[in-house]
């Protein structure tokens, strides 16, 4: 292993990036944006991963974003951006096709590709970087970055540093597995995935006698709704499982959805952390419910089984969870249940499980544990973060670092949307720089929320000065 060259003879970044996903890939394309006066704004993004790749497991064939095409990586804070979506189809040559495909929703593997196309021309990025540790040099008034760089195998090629004024946290999530669910994992012999690794696992899945899907979610939907085309009619084998009184529909109204906007964020930062810890967990379909038209095209697929009589073997069965699970003979698996409205238990049998469990904010202690002296945490011990997405730090601190899809416990429901990624990033790099870099409106909900309302901005249109008429004679 060797040393990369030292970083005191290099200038040091005026912002470092810590993982390079859709939230921290907009916030680079917007930095490179920003007009190079007085000084260029200079950055550097790491990533331990050797490419850009978004939830490849879940890329399944005809999937969709639950976000329109506006919602990419920069489009909401600059429309005029060469890093816009439309800009991507226009150098593919399908600007046209794309008009008379009449798509608000596009499919996911797509957005995956228009990503990797920003990642292949912005500079700044750099793949194969894994971040070690950040520590404030006191002396010179900078975060110290260690990183391992990795060679095309994972393993450590070389050692290196870097100086940054300020940081920027975009790590992600990381798959959930409930605890009583944990035990499955160790079932080697048994296919057992979470629902991130699904695509890589279809094969094998597909080869076992019976299936179980835990999880609620859009993508336990999707995942058996593909195991369900997939699978001969009246030998699905199938059962779909869910902790949720329903398989709900996610909350897709016009005024719904406006608790994905600013005016709803700058709402919950402001509420008590109290009202906030109430709140979140009662918000669930706003954001864990399935998409309509997936709920359609499942009880679609269910009636056209239907059609020449009995009812395909599919058991979907909400309300239910898993209190404990083990192997069967090492070759398959049994589920104990509890139904939640009924107060009964039962067993399950199965060859192969998926969970789609969700994920969860992957923790920042160990990232930031040089910083742990300076974090300022709140009553649950979380770290503090401020409206502008900046950790609370000592004041000894003079750079800031930002964090991003790491602060629903602030911000809300819309920490990890897709459709708040530009306007968060044109948050940050205002306050970096101290400038209206990216201006931002004012109001962006018809919704009031809460008792004193916004004033509006909007002009009163006035009415022309009117001409006396004059009198003929």
């Amino acid at each position: 292993m060797t040393d990369l060259p030292t970083p005191e003879k290099r200038r040091p970044h005026d912002l470092v990036g810590i993982g390079i996903g859709p939230f921290n890939l907009s916030l680079a394309a917007l930095a490179h944006g920003i007009p190079p006066t007085p000084h260029p704004l200079t950055t550097a993004f790491y990533e331990q991963r050797p490419s850009f790749h978004w939830h490849p497991g879940l890329l399944i064939d005809g999937a969709s974003l639950q976000v329109p095409f506006l919602a990419d990586l920069v489009t909401l804070a600059d429309p005029a951006s060469p890093w816009t979506f439309l800009n991507y189809l226009r150098s593919r040559d399908r600007l046209f096709p794309f008009y008379f495909a009449e798509r608000f929703h596009i499919q996911r593997a797509e957005y995956d590709a228009y990503c990797r196309w920003v990642t292949d021309q912005l500079p700044g990025l750099h793949f194969s970087h894994q971040v070690d540790a950040i520590r404030w040099n006191n002396q010179r008034g900078l975060f110290q970055v260690d990183f391992t760089q990795l060679d095309k195998d994972g393993e450590a090629e070389a050692l290196g540093r870097a100086h940054a004024r300020h940081i920027a946290l975009g790590i992600g999530t990381e798959p959930y597995i409930p605890e009583p669910l944990r035990p499955l994992t160790e079932a080697e012999s048994v296919p057992v995935i979470h629902s991130a690794d699904y695509l890589r696992h279809r094969d094998g899945l597909l080869d076992a006698e019976h299936i179980t899907v835990i999880g609620s979610g859009q993508s336990g939907a999707e995942i058996f709704l593909d195991l369900l085309r997939a699978r001969p009619t009246g030998h699905e084998k199938l059962h779909w499982l869910a902790r949720t009184p329903a398989f709900a529909p996610m909350e897709y109204s016009k005024l719904g959805l406006e608790h994905f906007t600013p005016d709803y964020s700058r709402y919950f930062h402001a509420l008590p952390e109290s009202v906030r810890d109430e709140l979140v967990p009662h918000q669930w379909q706003l954001h864990k419910g399935i998409d309509a038209d997936t709920i359609a095209a499942i009880h679609d697929e269910l009636y056209r089984r239907t059609l020449h009589g009995g009812w395909p073997d599919a058991t979907l069965t909400p309300g239910v969870s898993v209190r404990t699970a083990g192997r069967v003979a090492n070759t398959r698996i049994e589920l104990h249940l509890e139904h939640t409205q009924q107060n009964t238990r039962s067993r399950l049998t199965t060859d192969a499980v998926v969970l789609a469990t969700g994920y969860r904010e992957r923790p920042l202690d160990r990232i930031l544990s040089g910083l742990d002296p300076y974090m300022r945490r709140d009553a649950s011990a979380r770290p503090r973060i401020d409206d502008s997405f900046r950790l609370v730090l000592d004041p000894a601190v003079t750079g800031k670092v930002y964090v991003q899809n790491a602060e629903r416990h602030t911000h809300g429901v819309g920490a990890p949307d897709l459709g708040l990624a530009a306007w968060r990033s044109a948050t940050i790099l205002n306050n970096l720089t101290g400038t209206d870099a990216y201006p931002l409106p004012e109001r962006t909900a018809f919704t009031t929320f809460g008792l004193t309302p916004r004033a509006s901005h909007i002009p009163t249109p006035q009415s022309p000065d009117l001409v006396p008429l004059v009198q003929s004679n």
